[in-house]
């Protein structure tokens, strides 16, 4: 069932990847920022990156691994429904570890210091979550679609993936979310 069909899917898939690492990396050096005593950008900042992953990966990219990516993939190989259930149940949790940081970058911003080595803690397990669960995609679900899905299921998921995205009635969502990756990264550029 191998494919000559061009994969561009599989590249906007890992490129997206890499992007929210980058973010979460960034996430992680803004709490040690905070912990350490030099100017550290405002909380906005971290607000920023928690809302770029809440309507990017979050609203966008996981939505269509499910629905393009995996529904394919479960007609196809059978062996993967148990991964693909526990991505599934990860993108979930995902989202809810998402909003638990925001709950606690609330609380640092109302109580300060003393809240502060949660909201470290919940960045870096989150972390953490992140790389397991994209190491899963790319080291089990990838292989499995170059192996098993057809010239059809390509065209469609390149055309899914590669399509531009506006879930916000008529906002070019894609360019703006462009727009605040690029300051996020400058930001964690930044000494």
């Amino acid at each position: 069932m191998q494919t000559l069909a061009p994969q561009s899917a599989v590249k906007v898939i890992l490129r997206e990847h890499q992007q929210l690492s980058m973010v979460i990396t960034g996430m992680q050096r803004f709490v040690k920022l905070l912990g350490a005593g030099v100017d550290a950008p405002g909380p906005v900042m971290l607000r920023s990156m928690l809302f770029y992953i809440s309507e990017y990966p979050e609203q966008l990219h996981h939505p269509k691994e499910e629905r393009y990516l995996f529904a394919r993939l479960r007609h196809r190989a059978n062996d993967l429904d148990k991964t693909i259930d526990e991505l599934e149940k990860q993108h979930a949790e995902g989202k809810a570890r998402v909003q638990s940081i925001e709950h606690a970058l609330t609380r640092y911003e109302l109580a300060g210091e003393s809240a502060l080595a949660v909201l470290r803690e919940m960045v870096d397990e989150y972390a953490v979550f992140s790389a397991n669960h994209k190491r899963l995609e790319e080291e089990v679900i990838l292989p499995a679609a170059r192996q098993w899905l057809t010239e059809v299921d390509w065209n469609e998921l390149n055309e899914a993936f590669g399509a531009n995205r506006d879930p916000f009635a008529g906002v070019k969502a894609e360019a703006d979310l462009g727009r605040l990756f690029a300051m996020i990264v400058r930001a964690t550029l930044q000494p």
